[in-house]
């Protein structure tokens, strides 16, 4: 399957399931430098992920009239110091 293809969900699967085959003793160097690779690739499909669903985010806040409006996630982070 290719990374444009995977989802988040399947990736983060596929991560646990390269983790779990680290672990075992029987594994050759070759296979597990070749999963570790894998899982390099992953992570950083799983971050851009992340990444973007975090600038999509919107926060509903209320403005000094009282009424709602809407702020990007990452200004709202960065205008309080960067708390959540």
């Amino acid at each position: 399957m290719k990374k444009n293809e995977l989802s988040f969900e399947a990736a983060m699967k596929r991560l646990e399931e390269i983790a779990d085959e680290l672990e075992k003793e029987n594994v050759s160097l070759d296979a597990s430098l070749k999963l570790y690779e894998e899982g390099v690739t992953l992570v950083r499909y799983c971050k851009d992920v992340l990444d973007g669903a975090q600038r999509k985010v919107n926060m509903l806040t209320f403005n000094t009239d009282g009424e709602p409006e809407e702020k990007a996630f990452e200004a709202l982070s960065e205008s309080d110091g960067g708390a959540i």
